[in-house]
């Protein structure tokens, strides 16, 4: 019997070149065991045949920016406040709940999980458009022009919304001692028991809409943010996330 030994040593004996040449093979996504994609360079093989996908390259993957739609009950760098402890949104970011629909073209990797940094903080009570991102340019973006960046929000208010209480969610305010833009407010949808509000905030703050719609004299029963500056939400399932495809900007 063959003795086991690490996928990367196999593989570089295999293609005559460097161990760290086969394991760039193997982190990118190239690299199959008896046709099972494997991408640990660590990983033990014995007899199995090792196969490398035709197109292999060995530039390193590019960085990446997922968009997820956060559930309520899980926390993006911002605490709910008293009660359980929510679950971390980070945790969402699996391979099983990648959406089908996902146009980007980009190949899901082991690699596309790993050092990603929150760009949009949501507390639990909230959900929607949550991005994460491995790009530092991307973090700079959304954090140096935060002021610029629209954020489109959907609230839930028990009860009617009068034009005046309407006008009050628009006026400027002075939040944590900065004078906020004022907002872009409109109603959405109405019944008897609840309004649908559109909110659209440039330099959006946490707690904000909390703190425009108290003000109001409104009960909150629901926020969604569904848009960051020119990235949609679209279709995707709460849990569910796609890719920043390579033409999309914030």
């Amino acid at each position: 019997m063959t003795e086991p030994v690490r996928l990367a040593k196999r593989l570089a004996e295999q293609l005559a070149c460097s161990r760290r040449e086969a394991e760039q093979y193997i982190e990118g996504g190239w690299v199959r065991v008896d046709g099972q994609l494997v991408e640990e360079p660590m990983f033990r093989v014995g007899a199995q045949k090792i196969t490398v996908d035709p197109d292999a390259t060995l530039l390193a993957p590019p960085t990446v920016t997922l968009v997820l739609h956060k559930p309520v009950g899980f926390t993006a760098g911002l605490d709910a406040g008293p009660g359980p402890k929510a679950q971390a949104a980070l945790g969402l970011l699996t391979r099983e709940n990648h959406t089908p629909d996902d146009r980007s073209g980009i190949r899901t990797l082991k690699k596309h999980f790993a050092q990603l940094r929150l760009a949009t903080p949501m507390d639990s009570r909230a959900s929607g458009l949550v991005v994460y991102t491995q790009d530092g340019r991307v973090v700079r973006k959304l954090e140096e022009d935060a002021d610029l960046i629209e954020h489109e929000v959907m609230v839930e208010v028990a009860g009617d919304v009068s034009p005046g209480m309407l006008r009050k969610l628009a006026d400027p305010v002075q939040y944590h001692e900065k004078i906020l833009t004022a907002a872009k407010v409109s109603i959405s949808s109405n019944t008897d028991t609840e309004t649908r509000l559109r909110f659209a905030l440039k330099g959006e703050r946490p707690g904000q809409i909390d703190y425009l719609c108290e003000s109001a004299g409104l009960q909150i029963r629901s926020v969604k943010r569904i848009r960051v500056g020119r990235v949609a939400m679209t279709a995707l399932a709460p849990g569910q996330w796609r890719y920043l495809a390579e033409h999309e900007r914030f």
